[in-house]
């Protein structure tokens, strides 16, 4: 017989093995679809959402002698927007369910709805990668007076003024630059309530020269520590969605003793009205701060 005093070490293959507790691992929400110019295309209406924009007429000075003789032509411009289908598939084998903690089941079907507002954040962030012009620079660093030339271009186009608000998506690395522009001063003089003082206790947020800044961690960087970021009229942006987000189920009788099959599919596509006027891509350095 042994001797000796008795631990969980000593008897650890009779504790029961139990999850707790299960968390979805954090992830951006992303923010392009909230900032969008956001349509349907309803069922029975072809696989086009289609807009058409009417071009400005030109007014001109009369006298009572005046026979007029300028008729104005009536221009326009089609705008076509084609929605894709995506999908996520997941199978599920149904030992796996009757065996797995309820806590960790329970999370499964976050987890396909994360991956599909994932990508659609994703390309969102492409289409501002799309923009026909560039502003800054790979390895340049971000100045707020980067996101004021992108709002005055925007609101004073002049082929299309932009009429409605603006926005600035980046990376949190493109954003800390504009925050140490707005605390750069802070130790050579004292600071009082305002701007600089609210980003000395809080960091950055709010808005540039009437541009809305926000944070988008869903935006990449690359090899060359560069993202690409955008300010946009809301406008500029349309996301148009085909027949929503739906769930298929399907049980799989022949694998693995029995599994489900369950695919969510979603139809969308992202266009951009005014193309070259009211989007302007922001490149520039997103090197991981240090300090």
């Amino acid at each position: 017989m042994p001797s000796g005093r008795t631990s969980t070490g000593t008897l650890s293959r009779a504790l029961p093995y139990v999850i707790q507790s299960a968390r979805v691992v954090r992830e951006f929400e992303g923010v392009m679809v909230k900032l969008s110019d956001r349509t349907n295309l309803a069922a029975g209406q072809g696989l086009d959402w289609n807009e058409m924009s009417m071009s400005a007429l030109t007014a001109q000075g009369i006298t009572e002698t005046t026979e007029l003789d300028n008729p104005q032509q009536l221009a326009q411009t089609l705008f076509t927007v084609t929605p894709v289908m995506v999908a996520v598939q997941t199978i599920i084998t149904d030992r796996t369910v009757r065996r797995i903690s309820p806590v960790v089941a329970g999370k499964i079907g976050v987890l396909a709805q994360n991956a599909m507002q994932r990508l659609k954040d994703e390309r969102g962030i492409t289409a501002l990668d799309g923009a026909t012009t560039s502003l800054s620079g790979a390895g340049t660093t971000l100045t707020s007076g980067i996101i004021s030339a992108a709002g005055v271009r925007i609101r004073s186009n002049a082929t299309e003024p932009a009429m409605g608000p603006m926005y600035f998506v980046g990376h949190g690395f493109q954003i800390k630059d504009i925050q140490d522009e707005v605390v750069a001063a802070v130790g050579t003089y004292g600071i009082q309530g305002g701007l600089t003082e609210e980003t000395f206790r809080r960091g950055f947020s709010g808005s540039l020269f009437g541009v809305e800044v926000y944070e988008d961690g869903n935006i990449s960087i690359d090899s060359s520590d560069d993202a690409k970021g955008g300010v946009f009229a809301r406008e500029a942006l349309v996301l148009v969605d085909g027949f929503g987000p739906t769930i298929k189920r399907q049980e799989l009788i022949r694998y693995g003793g029995g599994a489900q099959e369950l695919i969510m599919y979603d139809e969308f596509a992202w266009g951009e009205r005014s193309a070259g006027n009211w989007l302007f891509e922001v490149y520039s350095d997103a090197l991981a701060p240090t300090g």
